[in-house]
């Protein structure tokens, strides 16, 4: 396993991050939402500490959750986990989130100090824990003022229950702010942002990571096989399998027609390392120097092991070249006026225009 530090932070984690939200099948949460656990995944706990235990092996000390999971049934299997293998505390990096509903009340959802703060206890009191490593805002709070937001993440640093923050599925515009008001106001900064990327979904190439690279902000990337349609059972003749989560649920949003052809580009590079798509995948993406960890949510002990392999993958500069250019972004504005303009800017020979004196 290799490791990273966690943005501009002292603490290594694990490149391949072990997700949870497959853990509970939407346990006993009264949410809309429960149905989606389901669909997204029913491992119990028996199946969870087998996981947890081939993660551990592996080297693996990095794990994800949130309290939104399966109505908080996930991280309580995950924290139980731990107890039944005997992990001790200081072994492993625990990351949870706060910001989705968890209940039905007025004020049981969002950034504001008030659900942060009955947030943290509720997630501490399911882990088992005193302390979480990485807490990290769920979403996009549009009401909540960031310096609301900060001081009440400030106040868990401070008290210890809370070690490194980060957010989640945050505009470039938002995320800066939140850095400069940290920096301003002497608040605990986000050390993280968690966010969609894969071979498939590469818009965040465009703003997010120019700002995680000049401010040294890690990048933790989820659904880094596009909900599964980079697994290997995806393809332009068979783009509903029955034994896949995508066919039922959708999502992330992905340029389907794009990734058709990615994953034509992808077939031989996988025969040529003997493996299967989602591993090129996964490997594209730890290449990526802004990448810390990529989060990986198996259900299954081949699932998992298929994953991890990734990290014995080096792919050749001509490999990564064709995957680049069959997954490259359309130009969008000012991406394709920059270059346009900068091309002058680091000639060695600039050229120069003639002066013309006017007479009298």
């Amino acid at each position: 396993m290799q490791f990273k530090t966690l943005g501009d932070t002292g603490l290594l984690v694990s490149t391949i991050c072990f997700g949870t939200m497959t853990f509970g099948g939407g346990g006993d949460s009264p949410m809309a939402e429960a149905r989606i656990w389901k669909a997204i995944g029913t491992t119990d706990q028996s199946e969870a500490d087998s996981l947890i235990k081939a993660c551990l092996d592996a080297g693996i000390n990095f794990f994800d959750t949130a309290d939104v999971y399966s109505g908080g049934v996930s991280e309580r299997i995950l924290g139980q986990s731990f107890k039944n293998l005997g992990v001790a505390r200081k072994d492993v990096v625990i990351a949870t989130k706060v910001y989705g509903r968890t209940g039905m009340g007025r004020n049981d959802v969002g950034a504001s100090r008030g659900h942060i703060l009955d947030g943290v206890d509720a997630s501490l009191q399911r882990l088992q824990t005193d302390h979480i490593d990485l807490y990290q805002i769920h979403g996009n709070d549009s009401v909540t003022p960031i310096d609301e937001t900060l001081r009440a993440l400030d106040t868990l640093v401070t008290q210890g229950k809370v070690r490194y923050i980060g957010c989640s599925n945050w505009q470039a515009w938002k995320l800066a702010t939140a850095l400069s008001t940290s920096q301003f106001k002497n608040l605990a900064r986000f050390d993280t942002l968690q966010a969609y990327y894969s071979i498939a979904g590469r818009d965040l190439e465009r703003e997010l990571v120019p700002l995680l690279e000049a401010t040294k902000t890690g990048l933790l990337v989820w659904s880094p096989l596009a909900g599964g349609l980079l697994s290997g059972k995806f393809s332009r003749a068979n783009q509903k399998p029955a034994s896949s989560r995508r066919s039922e649920f959708d999502f992330p949003i992905v340029d389907k027609e794009r990734t058709w052809k990615i994953l034509e580009v992808m077939a031989p590079i996988a025969k040529a390392h003997s493996c299967s798509p989602a591993r090129i995948s996964l490997a594209w993406l730890l290449a990526k120097p802004f990448v810390t960890s990529v989060i990986i949510g198996a259900k299954s002990a081949a699932q998992l092991a298929d994953n991890i392999a990734a990290v014995d993958i080096t792919l050749s500069a001509d490999e990564l070249k064709q995957l680049d250019e069959a997954s490259t972004l359309p130009p969008e504005y000012p991406g394709w006026m920059l270059p346009f303009q900068g091309s002058n800017r680091l000639d060695p020979s600039p050229r120069r225009f003639p002066i013309t004196e006017e007479k009298p």
